[in-house]
Parts: C-alpha cells; sequence; structure tokens
C-alpha cells in the first residue's frame, strides 16, 4: 500500500500478472495508520537476531501493529524471541523458511539494519524463495526491492508486493519556517550516537501520553519507525535541500492530529558518518523540547570506534544540542533518557541517578521502566 500525493489513502492492487510496488510515504489526512489487511510477518534477521544489526526486528516485533509469527535465524533456531524481549513475545525463531511456512505468515520482513543498507548476497535466495511461496516481501534497506529486476519479475510472476520503505517521498521543498500550531507541543528525541534507541523513546514516550488521555503522535523518520506506524519520510534517503523542508511538512501534518508530537530521532550531531540527518531533524522539526537518549558504557561512535570518537559527557551533549537548535529557533533538551539493557538492575538505578546528578534534568530508562517520569518532566517544562 501507499498514500498518494493528497490526503486521500490510495492501495495498489494487483492486477492479473502484476506486482504490487509500494512504498509508504505520506499520513492520511486524519487516522494515524492506514486501514487495510494486517500482515502475518516472519522476519528475516540470519545471523545477527539479538545483536545490534536487528534493530529493526526487535523494533517491530516489540511495537509493530502487525502479527509477528517466526523469526528466521539459523545461527539461533530452537530459540525464542521472548529470551531476549520477555514473556509477552512468545515467538520461535526458526531455521528455515519452509519451518516459518507452518506458522501461515503473509509477508517476509527484512529484519536488520546494516551500515550502507545493502541486501546481503546471500539473502537473495530466502527472498526469492518467499516470492515462490506468495508471501509479500518487506524491506527498509537503502537497495531497493522493487528496483532489482530478478526480484521484480518474480513478484509480477506471483503477483506479490515488494515494499520498500526506505522509499522516499514524492514531496520536495525547502523549510518555510512555519510556526508551529498553538496548542501544539513538539519533542525531539536526540542522541548521544546513532543506533542508541531514539525511536523506541519517543515510541514509550508516546504510549504514555497516551496512557495519560493526551491526543499524541509519534512521527517515523526512519525505515523502522515507518514500518510500525504506516507512514512517516526516510530522512536517510533525502536531497540534503529538502531534508529540513520534509520534517517540518511531517509535523505540519502530525499536528492535525494531536497536540503532542514525539518526532523520532536519527544519528547524532556529532557523529562523523551521520550528523547531517540530525542537524536538519533539528532545524526542520524545531521542537519546542529535546528527549536526549544515552547507552551508560558507550564510550566511542558506533562504527567508528577505534577512530578516537569519544562520545562527549552528557552536559556536553546538551550544550551542543541547544546551541545548535538555537541557531534557528530556540529549544532545550527537558530530559534523559537511558538504555540500561545491558546492566543488572542495580547498575542502572546507578546511572539513572548519575545522569539526573549531571544533568539536573529527570532520567530513566522509559523502556525499562515505563516513560511516566520522564513524560511528567516534559509536561513541566512545557506548559
Amino acid at each position: 500500500m501507499c498514500f498518494d500525493h493528497g490526503s486521500s489513502l490510495a492501495l495498489l492492487e494487483p492486477g492479473p500478472g502484476e506486482a504490487r510496488l509500494a512504498a509508504v510515504t505520506r499520513p492520511p489526512a486524519i487516522s494515524q495508520r492506514p486501514s487495510g489487511p494486517r500482515h502475518r510477518y516472519v522476519v528475516l534477521a540470519e545471523g545477527a537476531f539479538g545483536d545490534l544489526a536487528s534493530k529493526t526486528a526487535i523494533g517491530v516485533i516489540r511495537y509493530g501493529r502487525d502479527a509477528v509469527v517466526a523469526v528466521l535465524d539459523s545461527t539461533r533456531a530452537g530459540r525464542n524471541v521472548r529470551e531476549w524481549l520477555g514473556d509477552p513475545y512468545d515467538i520461535p525463531i526458526v531455521a528455515t523458511l519452509d519451518e516459518a511456512m507452518a506458522h501461515s505468515p503473509t509477508a517476509l520482513l527484512i529484519g536488520i539494519a546494516p551500515q550502507g543498507g545493502r541486501i546481503p548476497p546471500d539473502w537473495r535466495t530466502t527472498i526469492l524463495a518467499a516470492i515462490d511461496a506468495g508471501l509479500d516481501v518487506v524491506s527498509g534497506l537503502h537497495e531497493f526491492l522493487a528496483d532489482d529486476p530478478e526480484f521484480a519479475a518474480a513478484a509480477t510472476e506471483r503477483g506479490v508486493a515488494l515494499v520498500d520503505h526506505r522509499r522516499p517521498p514524492a514531496f520536495q521543498d525547502v523549510a518555510s519556517g512555519r510556526e508551529h500550531r498553538p496548542g501544539s507541543h513538539v519533542v525531539l528525541t536526540v542522541g548521544t550516537d546513532c543506533a542508541i534507541g531514539k525511536m523506541s523513546v519517543a515510541l514509550e514516550l508516546r504510549r504514555s501520553a497516551l496512557a495519560a488521555g493526551l491526543e499524541a503522535v509519534f512521527v517515523a523518520t526512519g525505515q523502522t519507525g515507518i514500518m510500525i506506524e504506516g507512514w512517516g519520510a526516510p530522512v536517510d534517503r533525502l536531497v540534503s535541500d529538502f531534508v529540513n523542508g520534509t520534517v517540518e511538512w511531517l509535523v505540519e501534518r502530525a499536528e492535525q492530529m494531536g497536540d503532542w508530537i514525539f518526532v523520532e530521532g536519527q544519528g547524532s550531531l556529532d557523529h562523523p558518518a551521520y550528523s547531517s540527518v540530525t542537524l536538519g531533524l533539528v532545524h526542520g522539526a524545531t521542537p519546542h523540547g529535546m528527549v536526549l537518549v544515552h547507552q551508560p558504557g558507550r564510550t566511542e561512535h558506533h562504527g567508528w570506534e577505534g577512530r578516537g570518537t569519544r562520545i562527549k559527557s552528557l552536559p556536553e551533549h546538551i550544550r551542543l544540542h541547544e546551541q545548535v537548535a538555537g541557531v534557528v529557533r530556540p529549544s532545550r533538551v527537558v530530559a534523559v533518557a537511558l538504555d540500561t539493557h545491558r546492566l543488572p538492575e542495580s547498575a542502572a538505578r546507578t546511572e539513572i541517578a548519575r545522569a539526573t546528578h549531571e544533568t539536573g534534568l529527570v532520567a530513566d530508562d522509559p523502556v525499562r521502566y515505563g516513560a511516566e517520569r520522564l513524560l511528567d518532566a516534559i509536561r513541566s517544562a512545557l506548559p
């Protein structure tokens, strides 16, 4: 399915012998999630499930609205997702696609986010077998399934969909400097590094806000968030001139849906490889407040280990983000979210207390302990 370039929702249905080639790019006018059939996913995470590279798989399992019926990873076959995510996630890990088919999936979802975003060559056989089995294939990689002649031909023959969530929207414009709708509160998650949980923090904040009776909206800016939410734009695929404008456009549409807007962050301002997307988000979203996300124990930027790119202290990052935001529009870091999943309980509590002491801000791990304390701090800071 894909969104057209107006406010209505368009569904791409195949004709005889035609593939459905789709990309989610635009929100509907009112609903946060398009209507339509839900998928039953088998998630392909060969050799990576539970590792940092499988953050797409974990994000879709934890927050997605479609069922995940199996994970395909022969290196962890026979185990269960609940070993990583807890008892609510009773999902078998299988070795082969044939085993996964016993769970009646309707789509294969590529569940990794590798650097460079390319399809691993040894996965092609599995993807083609999924197409042959009548499964749609859903991807968030930079390398598009629908642009691959072999995949496209096979999908056409079987009449299945190839869904590339990282395909950018047709919208192309620079930022206008629009003012936020009166009564809206725009919150952007920012981080001390990439791949650190900014999406999860934004989703947990949205969850707590909805539970508190607030009209809350999550704005997806990466492929996993788009898979979860059903709309958004992958900012790392946009023409650089249009990043700020596209983020501004997304926030404007989110403000039609609710008063509390939680924008998914990307990268980090000081990451040598990914700083540009962070800057575009800060200046495009022009947030009223920012939540700084950090993983205790990380000392170097992800993917740049050993190159001397140390992660700055929390106070340094707070000053940096407020200074950079203020170049366009003033904003404050109003809370600190930590990822403590690798730490035992006592160490996690110690790190939360340390972050509060260092910054003078409320700190917590919203995935581990819920986002209520962080949300209360945000609401107090953004009346």
